[in-house]
């Protein structure tokens, strides 16, 4: 298994889903997108051994890989839309916005103006503002420490996890959460947790400085090509309808394989499962 497949919790997910030990969830036999992105699925740079099954979120992101050489690529749906049908609406008060700033990954920094983002989620959002960092960013407390002096509440999802280390298996559950609690869900780009808000019934918006990332891979265009492939997901205020029917999309949340199904394809049948208990 590719370490990359238990970022957030991601195989932890499906292993409920499938009806297995989400605690200890088995080997998937591929490569299971990880985030949102605007390539082939694969973050830039990962090591990917040819032949390997890549299991993607949507049709849209299939299409980009096969167009860069993949040919190995399965639509599977996202593990969030997964975790969105196994766990029912249970009447949620939603209230204010929930913003997520830009971040950063292991080794790499984010440069912005986050005082000036500050001034123009107050001018935007009407009501409570939760502001909720990515790990590597909550745990600086001078970044941390800004949003908290501009009266948001600060939170953290948990870790994402490297090398099987550090990982949050309740991440999703908790993103879950918090997003049925806010009226709206925002950020500074395009990402996953838009996504994911829109699908899980918030109103999305993309507003504000989109800052830039240290050693930032430029291949696959950027902010700039974000804005032209997806204007219906950026502004402070759009139309629901466009926007929530993109975000279904890009999740893949109407390819959703059934439990049967999605085991063949990560190979997770008891046969296969049971040699692999013997090789071990």
């Amino acid at each position: 298994m590719h370490h990359a497949n238990h970022f957030y919790g991601h195989a932890h997910v499906l292993a409920r889903y499938c009806g297995l030990d989400e605690q200890t969830p088995p080997r998937i036999f591929g490569y299971l997108q990880h985030g949102w992105n605007i390539g082939d699925g694969l973050a830039p740079g990962t090591p990917f051994v040819d032949g390997s099954p890549l299991f993607l979120w949507s049709e849209r992101t299939r299409q980009r890989s096969w167009s860069l050489g993949r040919r190995d690529t399965v639509v599977v749906g996202a593990p969030f839309a997964y975790l969105l049908s196994m766990e029912p609406v249970a009447g949620e008060r939603r209230e204010g916005t929930i913003y997520y700033p830009f971040h950063g990954w292991e080794g790499q920094k984010v440069s912005g103006d986050h005082r000036a983002l500050i001034d123009l989620i107050r001018s935007t959002e009407d009501g409570p503002v939760t502001i909720c960092l990515y790990w590597q960013e909550y745990g600086m407390r001078r970044v941390r420490a800004v949003y908290e002096r501009a009266g948001f509440r600060v939170i953290c999802h948990g870790g994402r996890g490297h090398w099987w280390r550090g990982t949050d298996p309740r991440f999703l559950y908790k993103q879950l959460a918090e997003l049925r609690k806010h009226q709206r869900v925002a950020s500074n780009r395009l990402s996953s947790a838009v996504l994911y808000g829109a699908l899980a019934g918030c109103e999305p918006a993309v507003y504000g400085d989109p800052m830039t990332l240290r050693g930032e891979d430029p291949m696959f265009g950027g902010v700039a090509r974000m804005r032209r492939t997806w204007p219906q997901l950026h502004g402070p205020h759009l139309d629901l309808d466009a926007a929530r029917a993109a975000a279904r999309d890009e999740l893949g949340a109407d390819r959703l394989l059934t439990p049967v199904e999605l085991r063949e394809l990560l190979g997770w049948t008891a046969e296969v499962l049971s040699l692999a208990e013997v090789a071990t």
